[in-house]
């Protein structure tokens, strides 16, 4: 098969119609309108060239420039992230209620909580980013701020119960994913 470019349309016996969006030294990311992004060796017989485009010589592509600037922007501009509410809470309230038999409960709609807590995580990966960038503080400061971050990612881990999609929830000390 020919070397194609990006854009380059091709065929694909299970896939149907795609378009080539990124090289890559040994594969291309093609895209189906109803398979999504699939990834092809450069010498896989099962595409059949429909249309190539000449290969750029700058092999970087529009999906690596909007990868990178999404990436800059999450960075330096507290960009905020999609994250999801569970189904199951969707419509849900929180109940607050006193003690004290004469007091009037409070209820506030979960997703409004939910708002809140997601504006804080952000915030504190943007508070994570910062101390990470910052000349002014050694190594050993970083680290020891580090761990405050952490401890409060874990303090949080009660509200993992609301979120959508468990790569979103907090963990603290012994999960390592923030």
């Amino acid at each position: 098969m020919e070397i194609l470019g990006i854009g380059s349309r091709v065929k694909h016996s299970n896939y149907g119609q795609g378009v080539v969006i990124n090289v890559k030294p040994l594969t291309y990311l093609i895209t189906f309108i109803d398979f999504g992004i699939k990834e092809f060796k450069k010498e896989d017989s099962t595409l059949e060239v429909i249309d190539a485009v000449e290969p750029d010589t700058d092999l970087v592509s529009l999906f690596d420039v909007e990868r990178t600037l999404i990436t800059i922007l999450k960075k330096y501009c507290d960009y905020p992230e999609i994250v999801d509410l569970g189904k199951k809470w969707i419509g849900g309230k929180m109940i607050l209620k006193p003690g004290e038999s004469n007091l009037a409960s409070k209820e506030i709609p979960i997703e409004q909580l939910f708002h809140k807590i997601v504006m804080i995580r952000d915030r504190m990966r943007t508070l994570e980013q910062r101390i990470n960038a910052n000349s002014n503080l050694d190594d050993q400061e970083k680290v020891n701020l580090q761990q405050y971050i952490t401890r409060c990612y874990g303090s949080l881990t009660t509200f993992n119960v609301l979120f959508k999609f468990d790569h979103d929830q907090f963990s603290g000390e012994k999960g390592g994913r923030e």
